[in-house]
């Protein structure tokens, strides 16, 4: 029996709902994780870094496309909820058609860009041309990339889980035969591996589009668009916190890619670029899991049903404690065999990834209810809230743990920043639960 988001949830039917769009999320992370891995093992050190070093700038741009998926299901989650289907198909008809827009838009501007970013950043010589291949590669898929991030949403928010999984693990599946076709058979380098990741993120973006184009059995389809500028807004307004994410994460990157070449040189970067590839990998799992409940909360908010909103919280809220418990146990006892599976070749690189990413493991242990916590208020609609939480966890937090703590620690404080952000994080996520708790009910 399918399970609907009008249902009570137990933590087995929570789990199964969520389930799909984890995997789902984990698959979206292997993209750049099995990139990391081709390149740094077949074109070696020098572009690997490159990838790490002009990858966050790719990353802003596409995160227009998460920032409308989770603002945008919010809304139509709640106008769902609400019982009125035609209004909801109508907001997710214009959002598609407006994420479409802005990636073409986006994906000309970042190509035109690109060689003095690279600059900016640090990149020279050869590193320099590897950054504008790659960064170039991908960019002209950036439209297909952006459509995909908001169909894992839409997904689950159209009670269709299972697709949105069947349709990414496509994609990640066409990403790691095309890199090893591309970068360890024909040998192209860094240009097979984005282009390994460009074609599978037309998989991911095109086969959901598809289906939502024709008549289908989910709660949502796709209808002549129609620009409603205050839903369009409200959405941007829900989805500020994800907007935040996918641009403060990179920004972030580059202020420790810039910390790392001063303290370690090539060495730090790469490190940190395996420790980042890790980390997408594991976080994946805490965004998945924001994903399946996020359109639950959104569907019982919009129909004033806050015992269940509550239910929501408190198993959610024990749930991402347990997994963060457990994901740093795991990190910690396999960051040596998993620094040897990326830089194995170089014995001190080795060395630092291993020793590094045993302290970064532990701000699993937080991250979890941050990351949820930002989530569930924007299912509510309020991106304000939503925004801060975030701004403070990847910006603020971030930058100020990034630049104070190598002053004290050197090298040891980059690793160690990543901890004291999240801890700052999870005592202001806490502080917004408690204080917004009469006003929702929960």
């Amino acid at each position: 029996m399918s399970i609907q988001l009008s249902d009570h949830f137990t933590y087995g039917r929570l789990f199964r709902f969520c389930l799909p769009p984890i995997v789902m999320m984990v698959f979206t992370s292997i993209y750049s994780v099995v990139d990391g891995f081709f390149v740094s093992n077949w074109a070696g050190k020098t572009a690997f870094s490159a990838v790490n070093l002009i990858y966050p700038f790719i990353a802003i741009l596409g995160g227009v496309g998460f920032m409308l998926g989770a603002g945008g299901s919010a809304l139509v989650g709640k106008t769902l909820g609400q019982g009125d289907r035609a209004r909801a198909n109508r907001y997710f008809s214009m959002l598609v058609a407006a994420v479409t827009a802005a990636g073409v838009a986006l994906s000309v501007l970042g190509i035109v860009l690109l060689p003095p970013i690279a600059r900016a950043l640090g990149a020279e010589g050869t590193m320099l041309g590897d950054c504008v291949v790659y960064g170039r590669v991908i960019l002209a898929f950036n439209t297909c990339f952006m459509l995909q991030n908001l169909f894992m949403t839409f997904l689950t928010t159209a009670q269709k889980p299972n697709l949105g999984l069947a349709c990414t693990v496509a994609a990640g599946v066409t990403n790691m035969a095309l890199d090893a076709l591309f970068v360890a058979v024909f040998r192209w380098g860094i240009l097979g591996a984005a282009l390994a990741t460009g074609l599978s993120q037309t998989v991911g973006g095109v086969l959901p589009l598809v289906y939502f184009l024709r008549p289908n059995d989910s709660l949502l389809r796709l209808t002549r668009p129609r620009l409603e500028l205050p839903a369009l807004l409200q959405a941007c307004g829900n989805g500020a916190s994800e907007l935040m994410n996918n641009i403060s994460g990179p920004l972030v990157s580059m202020l420790y890619n810039f910390q790392l070449m001063r303290l370690a040189g090539e060495d730090g970067v790469a490190a940190y670029g395996v420790m980042m590839y890790l980390g997408f990998v594991f976080v994946a799992i805490f965004l998945g899991y924001t994903i399946g409940t996020a359109p639950i909360i959104s569907y019982h908010y919009g129909a004033l049903d806050s015992g269940e909103v509550r239910n929501i919280l408190k198993k959610s809220l024990a749930a991402m404690s347990a997994i963060g418990l457990a994901m740093t146990v795991l990190a910690w006892t396999c960051a040596g065999p998993i620094a040897h599976i990326f830089v194995g070749y170089d014995a001190a690189l080795c060395a630092m990834t291993r020793h590094g990413f045993r302290i970064v493991c532990f701000h699993f242990l937080f991250a979890g209810v941050s990351i949820f916590a930002s989530s569930f208020f924007t299912a509510l609609n309020n991106g304000v809230v939503s925004a801060l939480i975030s701004f403070l966890r990847t910006l603020v937090f971030q930058m100020a743990m990034g630049v104070l703590l190598p002053i004290w620690l050197g090298l040891e404080g980059v690793w160690w920043a990543w901890v004291g952000a999240e801890v700052g994080a999870y005592a202001v996520s806490l502080l917004f639960l408690w204080a917004k708790r009469k006003k929702y009910g929960y």
